[in-house]
């Protein structure tokens, strides 16, 4: 079927005007500039995007937010969710949520949806390091539509994220020092969007290469206000990622770029940034040396401080930006 999708796509953009090719790959894609690019779905296959297709506003409105769905994973219950409904306080009484542990909120991007990969390989990184409530955010309602659409739909789903745990931390309890939301392609800014919803007062926010097309000079976009300490992990800067430093530690793994070591599609390096960020959470192996620019950091040519690239540590701080090199096979 997604075969079929593509293929339509392809032959109703070569039946018009509006351009004169159909780009085979994201090669010659330019921010700003492309009408077209390529983007994994859900399962990794690439489809063609629209960057002019319009918003669809109905949905929009009908879907945003408020059809946020939360899942909590503990050592307890690590593979198997509970469901907690914003509002319905029995969801959370009933489950095992214990607001004295670490709180960690994980994202998924566009086209995905709370069971794609990345969730369970977070997930699982986090419950093996620390006894801790995780909460994977499903927002697949807006998230499956246009990527203009979900995107337009990013600032409220992040919105209602940071009214849930407000909203949660009032039922079951939660301490702010201890909140990690972690958020990768648009995922990233939905968490930025939610870390200042409330505040900026989340310990600590991570974005997962945070999405580019769109994202370049937006105000809605994962910035320093998100959180008490924000890091970026740039693994497709100038294609699916945003390759400009935005938080107060950003680290470029090989480069920031497409190809990531071991990567033969494009598409790849993109959802390199999830792999890097789980690994580094189980085994906090992977070491930045800080750069004077991100030219130097593209080249990989920085001598400066050390400082650890993702991890567990809510309380983590650092500032500047930071380039290392790492395999091309987990655990990287």
């Amino acid at each position: 079927m997604k075969i079929l999708v593509v293929a339509a796509a392809f032959v109703a953009l070569c039946s018009g005007n509006a351009i004169p090719t159909i780009p085979g790959d994201n090669s010659h894609y330019v921010e700003g500039e492309s009408r077209y690019i390529w983007m994994p779905d859900g399962e990794g296959t690439p489809v063609l995007v629209d960057l002019h297709e319009p918003v669809d506003e109905a949905l929009l409105n009908s879907r945003n937010g408020a059809n946020n769905a939360y899942w909590l994973f503990t050592r307890r219950n690590p593979t198997s969710a509970n469901v907690i409904v914003n509002g319905n306080a029995n969801s959370v009484r009933s489950s095992n949520y214990n607001g004295a542990r670490p709180l960690k909120v994980i994202v998924h991007g566009w086209n995905n949806n709370g069971n794609t990969a990345m969730n369970p390989l977070i997930t699982s990184a986090f419950l093996a390091v620390q006894d801790c409530n995780v909460i994977v955010v499903d927002w697949r309602a807006l998230a499956n539509s246009n990527y203009n659409t979900a995107a337009a739909g990013v600032p409220g789903v992040g919105q209602h994220l940071g009214n849930f745990v407000n909203w949660l931390f009032g039922i079951g309890g939660g301490n702010w020092n201890q909140v990690h939301f972690v958020g990768f392609s648009l995922g990233a800014h939905v968490v930025g969007s939610a870390g200042r919803q409330v505040s900026g007062r989340a310990s600590r926010v991570t974005g997962l290469d945070p999405a580019g097309p769109g994202w370049g000079n937006n105000n809605n976009a994962l910035n320093r206000n998100s959180g008490q300490y924000v890091e970026a992990i740039h693994t497709d800067g100038n294609l699916l990622g945003i390759f400009n430093a935005i938080a107060n530690a950003d680290f470029y793994p090989n480069g920031g770029k497409n190809p990531q070591p071991g990567c033969w599609v494009s598409t790849c390096s993109h959802g390199r940034a999830t792999e890097l960020f789980a690994s580094t959470v189980r085994h906090n192996h992977l070491i930045g040396r800080q750069c004077p620019n991100i030219w130097e950091a593209e080249l990989g040519t920085c001598n400066g401080a050390s400082f650890h690239m993702g991890n567990a540590v809510v309380s983590k701080r650092g500032n500047g930006i930071f380039a290392l090199r790492t395999g091309s096979a987990w655990p990287f």
